[in-house]
């Protein structure tokens, strides 16, 4: 196959892929168009493969999807397995770096934490989460639970149990954690028993 053949037979994947992804994805034609300004009929007509895709089009949806734009028309792979890190600062304090390319059943993450204060801030998500600790000293709260966990140490539990956790002895803690796609949702704050 020749390669404008090989570009073409990507190009026709591209219509299933998005269907699949927005269907897998349990995303309206209406709530995607609202996600990425483009309209109801134009996403059908990529869906269906009645219109070519242009970046002008992919951008937004690789953004919606959070996926990157490779994987979203299903470019073929290059050869290079590494991960390019992209640190992100966390809110409340602290450093994220994905370590997983693309959503998938698991996320890989290394986190650098920082004292977040005294006054526990427990939440819930789905999802089932697993934390291990490279350097420092974490502590960990879940349910009735108060533990902290040195180096070498790990923790697994069910996030729909409030949790939070926070550097121990005020200084950085290095962790991993690994969570289902179902821990990307948005946190809801739980409500402290009474």
């Amino acid at each position: 196959m020749d390669e404008p053949e090989a570009y073409r037979a990507v190009l026709d994947e591209v219509a299933p892929r998005l269907r699949r992804l927005r269907e897998k994805r349990g995303i309206t034609l209406a709530a995607l168009s609202e996600t990425t300004g483009i309209s109801k009929s134009t996403l059908s007509r990529l869906e269906s493969g009645q219109r070519r895709p242009s970046l002008e089009l992919l951008l937004p949806l690789a953004g919606a999807y959070r996926v990157p734009l490779d994987e979203l028309v299903g470019a073929p792979e290059v050869g290079d397995p590494r991960v390019r890190l992209t640190p992100r600062a966390l809110p409340n304090g602290g450093t994220v770096v994905p370590l997983t390319r693309s959503p998938g059943p698991l996320q890989a993450y290394k986190l650098v934490i920082t004292d977040r204060g005294a006054e526990p801030d427990l939440r819930t998500h789905e999802g089932y989460e697993w934390l291990y600790v490279l350097d420092g000293r974490l502590r960990l709260l879940i349910g009735e639970h108060d533990v902290v966990l040195g180096p070498g140490e790990a923790a697994e539990f069910d996030t729909r149990v409030p949790h939070w956790f926070t550097s121990a002895d005020g200084r950085p803690v290095e962790l991993l954690s690994l969570f289902g796609r179902q821990g990307e949702r948005m946190h809801v704050r739980a409500r402290p028993k009474a």
